[in-house]
């Protein structure tokens, strides 16, 4: 067996042995070794990173504009180069096959690109001459430290593209609480922006904590935002901690995406298309579509050919290039995932598709969950209204639109929403009645590209601004509006006389 190896913390660009005693594993979900050992590091710690994240942000703050985006181009270069080990190293922590994983990376390498075009994008309004001889105009500046708190889902995408670009470009200072289950990709990455980005010191910093240590983030007055993806329960607690301690927050929670497939589809595209959303990344994802209503007239015919072509998939070692769907991150979520599929069983839902026992050869000590489907599930049962983040399957049938979408709606969670059909007006008429905050029409994923915001609504997120597009540059600056008054000499007399005559205040 190779040898664990232990990894460190980062504080002010250096790589720092942790004082703790407590190490937590990092498998390899294909194959269930452990590969790594990550420290939980001590609050002290913690407040070390903070500390040298408020250290750094006069300096980088005050860097002039271009010269930022010069290191952002520069830093856009180096994910390039390195993509494909940094697409291998998080299929084999978390799970993704090798496609999903380029894709993760690829999906931090848009918003730095985005990143890029901060000139633009912090600009301020101007408005000159409001009266005679004063002009007011407002800028953005940046907000000082900010912490994020990452899943285990996205180590690439969310810590270093939801959470590092926008800031830094802006001028903020990071910490970030990589996921304990899924750092080693975060790490390296963090490794190469010192490295070969040539970043300052200081302005990324990066520990894995408990739960508790992480605390200092929601309370630490140099923290001014907390940018947070995870749980509803979590988020929540995020979101009133830190607001009561007058930072701003974006917490993006769960979701239970629904799809309303309507009988005039295109069966066949429907069903990719859910294929796809579904078991993609093991459904380990919160714009995955758990959930399909589907029109009674054609509910068998689609089930059918869902059964059908999942069980096509080839199921896999995560970095094998042939494998569709890989391993879940852990044994611990393995187990969440088939308690799940036997609570659905449990509460009358129909089993068309069993994925609990599935067994790789070679990879037997993996943690695989083959695709399932759950047909006939109805409203109240808690396999359809809450998060599984696995790749199951839950057949909701309707007798028309209108009974689709108002399950879809009564649903606490509207991260995502999709339709399939052919209809204009159906299509048309669910963007409108949506609760969901990104819509797709005959589109199975509807996350929008890096220069528009993540929007979900409900209990899928709190907070006031979104990360991303322009909510994300919003969120990492604050407003400041500027007035100026220019005297010219007779002007001038006139005032102080006014001023030195009056009794008005």
């Amino acid at each position: 067996m190779a040898e664990v190896k232990r990894m460190k913390y980062c504080v002010g660009g250096e790589w720092l042995e942790s004082k703790t005693d407590k190490y937590m594993p990092i498998t390899d979900s294909s194959t269930g070794e452990v590969i790594a050992e990550v420290p939980q590091c001590t609050e002290e710690e913690c407040e070390a990173a903070i500390a040298a994240a408020q250290e750094a942000f006069p300096a980088w703050s005050r860097l002039s504009i271009s010269k930022r985006v010069q290191y952002m181009y520069k830093w856009r270069d180096v994910l390039y180069a390195h993509k494909e080990e940094l697409a291998v190293l998080c299929a084999k922590e978390l799970g993704k096959n090798l496609s999903e994983a380029r894709g993760d990376v690829q999906k931090a390498i848009e918003p730095t690109e985005e990143a890029c075009n901060i000139p633009t994008l912090i600009e301020g309004d101007c408005a000159m001459q409001v009266t005679t001889n004063y002009d007011t105009m407002t800028w953005r500046k940046p907000l000082g430290v900010v912490a994020g708190i990452v899943p285990m889902n996205f180590p690439a995408m969310i810590p270093w593209g939801w959470m590092v670009p926008l800031a830094i470009a802006c001028g903020d200072t990071v910490v970030l609480k990589a996921n304990s289950n899924t750092p080693l990709t975060s790490m390296r990455m963090l490794e190469l922006f010192y490295t070969e980005g040539g970043f300052p010191k200081g302005v990324v910093n990066l520990v894995t904590t408990s739960r508790d240590e992480a605390e200092i983030f929601l309370k630490d007055p140099r923290v001014k935002a907390v940018t947070f993806v995870g749980t509803t329960g979590v988020g929540k607690h995020i979101y009133s901690i830190a607001a009561e301690h007058g930072k701003r927050v974006q917490a993006q929670c769960e979701a239970k995406n629904h799809a309303l497939v309507l009988e005039d589809c295109n069966l066949e595209a429907t069903v990719n298309a859910v294929i796809n959303s579904t078991y993609g990344c093991a459904g380990m994802r919160c714009m995955a579509l758990p959930v399909i209503c589907v029109q009674d007239s054609i509910a068998d015919a689609f089930v059918a050919l869902l059964k059908k072509k999942a069980m096509e998939m080839k199921i896999g070692c995560a970095y094998d290039p042939e494998t569709k769907l890989g391993p879940v991150v852990s044994q611990k979520h393995k187990d969440k995932i088939c308690n799940w599929i036997q609570t659905g069983i449990d509460e009358g839902a129909e089993l068309v598709l069993d994925g609990r026992n599935v067994v790789v050869p070679g990879y037997e000590g993996g943690f695989f969950v083959g695709p399932t489907i759950l047909d006939h599930v109805k409203p109240g049962m808690t396999v359809g209204d809450r998060e599984i983040f696995g790749p199951v399957t839950c057949i909701k049938r309707v007798k028309d639109y209108d009974e689709g979408i108002a399950i879809m709606n009564a649903n606490p969670f509207a991260n995502g929403s999709c339709i399939f059909t052919q209809s204009g007006y159906y299509s048309r008429k669910f963007v409108m009645d949506t609760d969901g905050g990104m819509v797709g029409v005959n589109v199975g994923i509807p996350v929008p590209t890096a220069y528009f915001p993540f929007s979900g609504n409900k209990d899928s997120f709190f907070g006031d601004l979104h990360c991303l597009g322009k909510d994300g540059v919003r969120f990492f600056t604050r407003a400041e509006t500027v007035t100026t008054h220019w005297f010219d000499e007779e002007a001038g007399k006139r005032a102080v006389g006014t001023w030195e005559g009056s009794t008005e205040q």
